[in-house]
């Protein structure tokens, strides 16, 4: 099967946690050690957050020079390097030394129009009190809302529209590698009024990326990677209920919360809806299940309705 894997930001860095090398190493080597259990038979692609990373970036340029600091688009290609790097590094020291990986800068098209840039919405970076995050707000010209009981950093997170590394990415696939890109969602570009290709402020959402990735590619399955072993209903309260399978069609209309699992739902309908294969939501704890069928939120047009664990 050719399968590809969006990693959460969990996977790399977990809330609240210092957002040291070391850390975010660690995390890494706990997720390729759950990937690593699939490689045989399979073509793997994967996809990842970089939420923490760049925007934790962004913070240390502006307390540099902010007058010199790097945008988004430059931020994104450099998370894209470093964190393929240690993706590349520990699931290949779990696999056969002749297994070949390629970490690909990704550049994804958005439209200048998309709606998004109107209302950012796209939390990057550290976790502050409210206190703080109003006064780096007034400082830095940012916006920042609540996520959760904390505050951070929101940008634009326009919808992608095309993957300009597409073909390369499957050449790597046809000669057996195993290919980590659209990293972050991407590296937002747009075309300006002469036609040439440029980056913009903004941070693409992951999930909806790895499903035009996935759709893009062909592939048989679309795992979509998170905290928690499935997408629930009543979510919180005494009455949730884990989803077993799916149908797009009725599971948009149950509405999830845009920051969390919103954007994992609808990345698995655009998916399934489009392709016609399977999409799933899960922990890496369960992939092997996930492969098998057996394990987490199962989204396809197989069979109407919505099934419950």
């Amino acid at each position: 099967m050719r399968i590809v894997v969006a990693l959460g930001g969990n996977a790399l860095l977990r809330r609240g946690e210092p957002m040291t090398a070391d850390n975010q190493r660690a995390n890494i080597r706990t997720a390729t050690e759950q990937i690593a259990k699939i490689h045989p038979g399979n073509e793997l692609v994967i996809a990842h957050g970089n939420g923490p990373q760049v925007g934790l970036l962004a913070l240390q340029g502006l307390s540099y020079k902010p007058d010199e600091a790097y945008p988004l688009d430059v931020l994104g290609a450099e998370t894209e390097g470093m964190i393929g790097y240690m993706i590349e590094q520990e699931l290949g020291n779990l696999l056969d030394f002749e297994v070949p990986f390629a970490t690909l800068l990704t550049q994804v098209e958005v439209d200048a129009n998309d709606p998004a840039f109107k209302d950012p919405s796209k939390f990057i970076g550290p976790v502050y009190s409210k206190e703080e995050a109003e006064r780096l707000a007034k400082e830095k010209g940012w916006v920042v809302k609540a996520d959760g009981d904390k505050y951070r950093r929101v940008v634009a997170s326009p919808k992608p529209k095309r993957i300009f590394e597409i073909r390369p990415i499957k050449w790597l696939l046809e000669k057996s590698s195993i290919v980590i890109c659209a990293g972050g969602g991407g590296i937002p570009t747009m075309y300006d009024e002469h036609k040439k290709l440029k980056g913009i402020e903004a941070v693409i959402d992951k999930d909806l990326c790895s499903a035009l990735l996935a759709e893009q590619l062909e592939a048989d399955l679309l795992v979509i990677a998170t905290d928690v072993d499935g997408a629930y209903i009543d979510w919180g309260k005494p009455t949730q209920k884990a989803i077993a399978q799916a149908h797009p069609d009725e599971l948009e209309r149950l509405g999830f919360a845009a920051g969390s699992m919103g954007p994992k739902v609808q990345a698995a309908c655009d998916f399934a809806r489009h392709t016609g294969k399977v999409a799933v939501i899960s922990s890496l704890e369960n992939i092997e299940g996930i492969v098998k069928g057996t394990a987490g939120t199962r989204v396809s047009t197989e069979k109407p309705g919505i099934s419950y664990r």
